[in-house]
C-alpha cells in the first residue's frame, strides 16, 4: 500500500539498447536525461524532471508527441558513447530519433523545463500572407522560404521536419495557396536567400518528399563549413568531438577568412564530419594564441587543436599551395603531427644527408579542450548557477 503516501510520478521511460531507437525514433520530440546514480545532482534532478514530464504530458497526452526518457550510463555505457554523454545529469533533446546538437543547458527546475519543451512544440515556421513579406526579409539572416499549394500535403510535412531540426540555424517561412501561386510555376517550391542584400537566391531542386535528401541541402545552407567559434558556443563545438582546425585572424581582416573558407571548400570538403573548420577572433582568443606562441601581432595564423596539443600550420601565404593544407589535416589524422613533435621529422621527409632532429619537448597542449568543462567544473556551474 505504500502508493497511497507517495504522490503521483511520471513514468520515466528508461531507454537501453534494445527500446532506444524504436522509441526514439517515433517521438516527435524527447527529452533525454543521461545519468549516473552515483551523481548527487543526477539525483537532485531525478524528482524535478518527473514533475516537468507530468506538467507536459497534460498538454500533450499523445505518447508520442513528447517522450521524456533517461539513460542509465554506467549500467549502458555503449549509450553513453555513442552519443558521447562525459558529464552528469546531460539532457539531449531528439526529433525522430535525431539528436540535436545543442543539448538542454537552462535551469534545471520543472518550470524550465517544461517552458523549453513548450518552445521546442511550437512551430518553427513563419506563415507569410503576402509576398512583400519576402522582400522586407532580415538579409543578415540565413533564410529557407517554402511555397507550397496547401499546408496539408506530403511536401510540407518534410519541409516542417526539416525546418524543426535546423530552426537554430535558419529563419524558415511558407507561403501557401493563392499567396504563393506566384513562385510555384513549376509546383511547390523551396528557395534559400542566403546573407547579403545582394546574394542570389539558391533554388532546391530534388524531391520535396525525400527528407535525406531535403535535409542534407539545408542543412549544408543553413550551418556554414567554416564556423565561428566564440565563449558563447565553444563548449557545444568541444561536445561535437571532433578536433578543431581554426584560423585566427583579426576581426577586420576579412580576406584571410576568405581565403581560408575558400581553401577549405576546395581541399577539405572531404574531410567534413572528421573535423571541424572554425575562425576566431585573435584579440579575443589570445590564451589560446599563447598555447602556441603566438600574439595578436602574429594574425593570421592556423592551427589544429586536437584535444590534446596544439599544432601550427607552418605558414599563412602557404594556404593556397595545393594539397598543403589537406596534408597538414591528414598528418593529424595518421598521427604523423604527434610523432613529429616528439621526434623530429619522420626519415621519409629527411633530405640525404640531413641530420634527424630530436625534439625533446612536447607540443603545446590543447587549449579549447578546456573549454569543454571537466565533471568538477560541471558540478560546480550546476551547484551556483541551476540547482
Amino acid at each position: 500500500v505504500s502508493w497511497l503516501f507517495n504522490p503521483t510520478r511520471s513514468e520515466i521511460t528508461s531507454l537501453d539498447s534494445g527500446n532506444i531507437d524504436d522509441i526514439l525514433n517515433n517521438a516527435d520530440v524527447a527529452l533525454v536525461n543521461f545519468y549516473a546514480d552515483w551523481c548527487r545532482f543526477s539525483q537532485m534532478l531525478h524528482p524535478i524532471f518527473e514533475e516537468a514530464s507530468n506538467v507536459i504530458k497534460e498538454e500533450y497526452p499523445d505518447k508520442n508527441q513528447v517522450v521524456f526518457a533517461r539513460v542509465d550510463c554506467d549500467q549502458h555505457s555503449d549509450i553513453a558513447q555513442r552519443y558521447r554523454i562525459s558529464k552528469y545529469p546531460t539532457l539531449k533533446l531528439f526529433r525522430n530519433g535525431m539528436m540535436m546538437k545543442r543539448e538542454y543547458r537552462g535551469q534545471r527546475s520543472v518550470t524550465a523545463i517544461a517552458d523549453y519543451i513548450r518552445q521546442q512544440k511550437s512551430n518553427p515556421i513563419r506563415e507569410v500572407q503576402d509576398l512583400e513579406e519576402i522582400s522586407s526579409l532580415d538579409r543578415s539572416r540565413r533564410n529557407i522560404v517554402g511555397y507550397f499549394e496547401q499546408k496539408d500535403s506530403d511536401n510540407y510535412r518534410t519541409f516542417e521536419r526539416v525546418a524543426n531540426i535546423l530552426h537554430d540555424d535558419c529563419v524558415f517561412l511558407s507561403a501557401f495557396g493563392a499567396v504563393s501561386k506566384a513562385e510555384r510555376f513549376s509546383g511547390d517550391n523551396v528557395i534559400y536567400k542566403p546573407p547579403g542584400e545582394n546574394a542570389p537566391d539558391m533554388v532546391y531542386l530534388g524531391s520535396l518528399t525525400n527528407f535525406d535528401l531535403i535535409y542534407a541541402w539545408t542543412q549544408d545552407k543553413c550551418v556554414p563549413l567554416v564556423r565561428e567559434i566564440t565563449f558563447e558556443n565553444g563548449e557545444e563545438l568541444t561536445e561535437e568531438g571532433l578536433p578543431f582546425l581554426i584560423l585566427f585572424h583579426m576581426k577586420d581582416d576579412l580576406e584571410s577568412l576568405e581565403k581560408f573558407q575558400q581553401e577549405v571548400a576546395r581541399q577539405l570538403i572531404s574531410e567534413k564530419g572528421t573535423i571541424n573548420f572554425l575562425h576566431a577572433d585573435c584579440d579575443k582568443f589570445r590564451h589560446p594564441l599563447l598555447h602556441i606562441q603566438k600574439t595578436p601581432a602574429d594574425c593570421p595564423v592556423i592551427a589544429i587543436d586536437s584535444f590534446r596539443h596544439m599544432y601550427v600550420f607552418p605558414d599563412f601565404s602557404d594556404l593556397s599551395v595545393p594539397g598543403k593544407l589537406k596534408q597538414f589535416v591528414l598528418d593529424l589524422h595518421s598521427g604523423k603531427l604527434h610523432r613529429e613533435f616528439h621526434h623530429g621529422p619522420d626519415p621519409t621527409d629527411v633530405a640525404p644527408g640531413q641530420p634527424i632532429q630530436d625534439l625533446a619537448s612536447s607540443p603545446p597542449e590543447s587549449s579549447f579542450q578546456k573549454l569543454a568543462p571537466s565533471e568538477h567544473r560541471y558540478t560546480l556551474l550546476r551547484e551556483k548557477d541551476e540547482l
